[in-house]
């Protein structure tokens, strides 16, 4: 499709002024011009309009029926296809122009509908060059392709939204940041010098002990703020942030009735709109004449840059607030790690010391205790020794220790001082990055809530147009069956029906009339008003503006809970397979005639079941983020914070039920419902449930948790976030290259904007924050049984951190620069989790480790108070005559046996109450139930105390705070102080001039200029600025130009006050 350059009043340019600036291809043509914003128009062959919007309600075509604003026939010229230019000038009135989703009819050819568009596109961009931005196209036209609109936005227009979005700017003021004095002194001058290694190399960094004072952007106060060029002023992102706020609430009333750049990419009238990088990430040259994406790359983007800070100033400049509080935490994050790991090796060093000398370990390894254990299995297993499980049992040791329940409440409490830490971390970055008193930015409706309003409109549209029918069909009805009455009647009775009924025939016949106005949009203004008037009377209460209630939203919230409890149901079946899996693989290595297979029944079980679930695990995790998008939108939120928050809250309890669903079963479920020998719980009436190793469930759970962990972390960063956005993006390049065409304009360098649309769009963070948010459920969750948990998550997050980055800085478009005080839900998700961790770690210890039953043996049971014969102790006697028919061992190796053991606390066979629970099973589940009230409640104790000991707001963040309030008055005292000496001035200077007034009053230069009505008139008015009639009280931008900060040049002076007076 070839757009003709008439299309609308956009500048048409060729080739740029300079080399520089083509291979840049930053800057308008003239070089001088900086392109705040792109607009994409891909061109297709055969171009057809999609509504992507409606495209998840019904896959019929979008119609766009006019009023007639724009007809065909005018707007489209026969020879060229030019629209006119009357067309944009041509009134129209709001709401007569509707939009039908549905079935257009195979008839509308596909010409009319890029007619549409063109018309859709002409009026936004008219709106925007109104709204004050330049707009620039390359003059080369293309049939198919992408095409480029490049936005500019001048300093007028840059000032007015500044004001309007109350952005903060620095003003002249500066002061020097409070230093520490004495031994504080001293030891932070050592500490830079030590860190002085791992900053990175940012231009300006020696700049962080001196701040200027900020203030909301006023344009009369420009006096007062530091500018030194107006193109430099306001950064790049600040640039892109104020086009995109006039391009998400630009209108367009006439065509489509939609607002905003969002809507308009979800209906293909755009195929997309971001801002530009700042160049090439390559690094050319010396490191002042670095861009700052050159800097982010060399600096921070690097594998080899692993062991430096982040230049988190910097990040949050370039990319915006909200990216740059993740890089934020993600740091604190990663650096309160360290001590978790050094904390976690400590506590398995411990394990490797003491594995040699742990009694219960070593009676389990002694074969001459001779402890014959139960079957295994039914029939085909036979009894076995006690001693070839010793090799489990030293391995449990290493993480079943009396230094993991140390470990636990280290990192209960390690939890609680991550989140205070983050919290002065957040409040220190919002008093350097001046986000303290931001309001939240009023946000517009997302494309998709527009649309189902849309729907909603015109269902209650066509209602009303039935019973306008209906109406109008039984008032004609009455009309036929008066006239026929009338006629019927005598010729004396006759007038006497015509005057009865002829009022209320009028009545009826003037609220039609009136109807059929405000639907044919022909309602006068005091029609308009009138009918307002009179539809408040009759409702009694002014009508509510129209929105989506819960009764709109009732299937979505219906399908969204029955979707959940499914996939809920498809993990368990999921975790239920995988048992089904471990137990008949377990019996039927056990009927294997090889004996290497029998004696590595468990090791291979416990590894094949584990990595299916890691499969299961990462499939389903790809499947959930789908399907919570799909149920988000069902919900249709109206902003797209509510968006976000409501898929952050879906995702997260779909992907935690995912992860952590089979480690929860081996660390409270496995084992426990297995029954006892005779009297075992079998699975579809043939197999037996599985059972804990000899050592404990313990040493499973860790492998369970170690395999899923390392790999998820593996697996997701090196194939889902390296090779598929790589594989993607070869597939583009290739699939572009078959397509395009063979110009001799590709010989040049491509544009900024070109390289840019290469790269992959930004969709959130909310992938990153949910990868870590998981992540850091291992290291809390289930830390007693994986001490190297830590370890092993920071090893992964110094290489997710630059993996990151680089996406960010060479991979993604530049995402809009985005205000953000904190880092939303995801604070509460980390504190809930922090809290849940301390009851899961403390059920961990009691009921899956060894460690309660140890220690009531300890003390209560062993006759030396040591733990010799603890194992003897949890071993219960078990008589083989007990055993079902055709459960016993077929073939018996080890000789006529009569009594076997097993795990569990149960009376002998020779006992009056036969396999019952002994006392001592009573005795260690109130042990345990009391350790988790114990450890609960001292956990939650100790993390009150080191939450109260930890301050929010740090104290030089207070001090700075009420030193800014103070100079910030003093600065405003002191240009109140400079107005009214000025103003006393003038009065001086105009009574001079006038000597008989001045005789007259003798008192008037010394006078409040309050008590004057006006200024008097002088020839110094027009050297100093417009004052333009009488004027009681004077703006401080009266006064602004006055300042001895103002040039001296009444040229520069008059385009100051032009810019001011936006």
């Amino acid at each position: 499709m070839q757009i003709s350059p008439s299309e609308d009043k956009t500048p048409v340019v060729g080739s740029p002024s300079s080399p520089q600036e083509a291979a840049e291809g930053l800057y308008f043509s003239d070089g001088k011009r900086k392109v705040d914003y792109v607009l994409v128009l891909h061109q297709r062959r055969n171009s057809s309009i999609r509504s992507h919007a409606s495209a998840a309600v019904s896959h019929d075509r979008l119609s766009i029926v006019s009023n007639g604003n724009f007809p065909p026939s005018a707007g489209l010229d026969a020879a060229g296809g030019k629209i006119g230019s009357e067309s944009l000038g041509e009134p129209a009135r709001a709401g007569e122009v509707f939009m039908e989703l549905g079935d257009a009819g195979e008839k509308e050819s596909t010409e009319a509908a890029d007619h549409e568009v063109r018309l859709i596109r002409q009026e936004f961009e008219a709106s925007l060059l109104e709204a004050g931005l330049e707009l620039e196209r390359d003059k080369e036209l293309k049939t198919y392709g992408p095409s480029f609109t490049r936005l500019h936005a001048p300093w007028p227009v840059l000032c007015r939204e500044a004001e309007f979005l109350k952005i903060k700017v620095p003003t002249k003021t500066s002061y020097e940041l409070k230093e520490e004095s004495g031994f504080g002194s001293s030891m932070s001058t050592l500490w830079k010098k030590m860190n002085h290694p791992f900053q990175p190399k940012v231009p300006h960094q020696d700049q962080e002990r001196t701040k200027f004072l900020t203030h909301c952007f006023s344009r009369d106060k420009l006096h007062l703020y530091n500018i030194t060029s107006k193109d430099t002023f306001f950064d790049n992102a600040t640039r892109a942030r104020i086009v995109y706020e006039i391009l998400r609430r630009t209108v367009c009333v006439r065509t489509c009735q939609t607002i905003g750049i969002s809507t308009l990419i979800a209906k293909g009238v755009y195929d997309d709109a971001f801002p530009l990088h700042d160049g090439d990430y390559k690094v050319i040259g010396h490191l002042e004449e670095k861009s700052e994406r050159q800097v982010l790359h060399n600096e921070w983007a690097r594998y080899s840059a692993f062991y430096k800070y982040q230049p988190i100033d910097l990040v949050r400049k370039y990319f915006g607030e909200k990216i740059g509080l993740y890089f934020a935490w993600l740091g604190v994050y990663t650096q309160l790690l360290i001590p978790a790991s050094i904390v976690g090796i400590i506590v398995f060093c411990y394990g490797v010391a003491t594995v040699d000398s742990d009694v219960p370990s070593l009676e389990m390894c002694d074969e001459r205790l001779n402890f014959t254990m139960c079957p295994l299995c039914d029939g085909a297993c036979d009894f076995w020794q006690l001693s070839t499980a010793c090799g489990t049992a030293k391995a449990s040791h290493l993480f079943d220790n009396p230094a993991t329940v140390f470990f636990a409440i280290f990192m209960s409490l390690w939890a609680v001082l991550f989140l205070e830490q983050w919290k002065r971390r957040q409040i220190s970055l919002s008093f350097s990055w001046d986000l303290t008193g931001i309001e939240e930015d009023e946000e517009h409706p997302r494309p998709k809530y527009e649309t189902i309003l849309l729907q909603k409109r015109q269902r209650k549209q066509k209602t009303k147009k039935k019973k306008k029918k209906k109406k109008k069909n039984e008032l004609d009805q009455t009309l036929s069956n008066t006239n026929g009455k009338v006629l019927s009647c005598g010729a004396g009775l006759r007038a006497w029906c015509i005057s009865a009924v002829e009022p209320l025939l009028y009545v009826e016949l003037h609220v039609v009339k009136q109807l059929e106005k405000q639907e044919d949009g022909t309602v006068t203004g005091k029609d308009r008003w009138r009918q307002k008037l009179l539809s408040a009377m009759t409702a009694g209460i002014p009508a509510a503006i129209e929105k989506l209630t819960w009764k709109d939203r009732l299937p979505g919230y219906f399908i969204n809970v029955s979707s959940v409890l499914f996939m809920f149901g498809l993990t368990f079946s999921a975790v239920f397979g995988v048992i089904i899996y471990r137990i008949t693989v377990s019996a039927l290595m056990a009927m294997s005639s090889d004996p290497d297979t029998k004696s590595n029944v468990r090791v291979t079980v416990t590894a094949t079941a584990v990595i299916i679930n890691l499969v299961v695990i990462l499939i389903l995790d790809e499947i959930y983020g789908a399907v919570a998008l799909w149920l988000t939108e069902l919900e249709i939120p109206k902003t797209e914070t509510h968006f976000e928050e409501r898929l952050i809250l879906k995702a997260f309890l779909l992907k935690f039920m995912n992860a952590y669903a089979p480690i929860f079963y081996v660390a409270f479920f496995k084992g426990r419902f297995a029954g006892r020998p005779g009297s075992y719980v079998y699975v579809f009436n043939h197999y037996r449930m599985e059972e804990c190793a000899p050592g404990g469930c313990l040493i499973e759970l860790c492998i369970q948790l170690s395999i899923i962990m390392l790999g998820k972390q593996l697996i997701q960063n090196n194939i889902f976030e390296i090779g598929i956005p790589k594989l993607k993006k070869l597939v583009r390049a290739l699939k572009d290259k078959g397509t395009a065409e063979k110009e001799i304009e590709e010989e040049r360098p491509p544009k900024q904007w070109n390289l840019d649309y290469a790269l992959a769009p930004f969709d959130g963070l909310t992938p990153e924050y949910m990868e870590m948010i998981i992540q850091f459920g291992f290291v809390s969750l289930f830390v007693a049984s994986f001490p190297l948990a830590p370890l092993f998550a920071l090893l992964n997050n110094v290489i997710e951190i630059r993996l990151d980055a680089k996406k960010f800085v060479t991979e993604l478009r530049r995402p809009v620069a985005v205000r953000a005080k904190d880092i939303g839900i995801w604070y509460n998700i980390l504190s809930g989790m922090g809290k849940f961790s301390v009851i899961i770690n403390a059920f961990v210890i009691s009921f899956t480790s060894d460690f309660i039953p140890r220690l009531v043996y300890q003390y209560m049971f062993s006759q030396t108070g040591t733990m010799h014969g603890f194992i003897d102790h949890t071993l219960s006697y078990f008589n083989v005559s007990n055993f079902k028919p055709g459960t016993a061992p077929h073939n018996l190796e080890q000789g006529t046996i009569t009594f076997c053991r097993y795990k569990d606390y149960r009376e002998p066979p020779w006992s009056p109450d036969a396999y019952t629970f002994s006392k001592q099973y009573w005795c260690v589940l109130a042990a345990r139930l009391a350790f988790v009230i114990l450890f609960q409640n001292l956990v939650m104790f100790l993390s009150l105390i080191v939450a109260w000991g930890i301050p929010d707001v740090p104290k030089t963040i207070v001090e700075q705070l009420k030193r800014e309030k103070k100079l910030l008055v003093d600065v405003f005292l002191r240009e109140e102080k400079e107005k009214f000496q000025l103003i006393q001035s003038l009065f001086s200077k105009s009574a001079l001039h006038q000597p008989g007034r001045h005789e007259e009053h003798p008192g008037t230069g010394s006078q409040l200029p309050g008590r004057f009505s006006t200024l008097p008139p002088g020839p110094e008015q027009g050297l100093h600025g417009d004052w333009g009639g009488p004027r009681a009280r004077c703006r401080a931008a009266s006064f602004s130009q006055f300042s001895r900060n103002v040039p001296t040049s009444p040229k520069n002076g008059d385009e100051n006050s032009r810019h001011t007076m936006v």
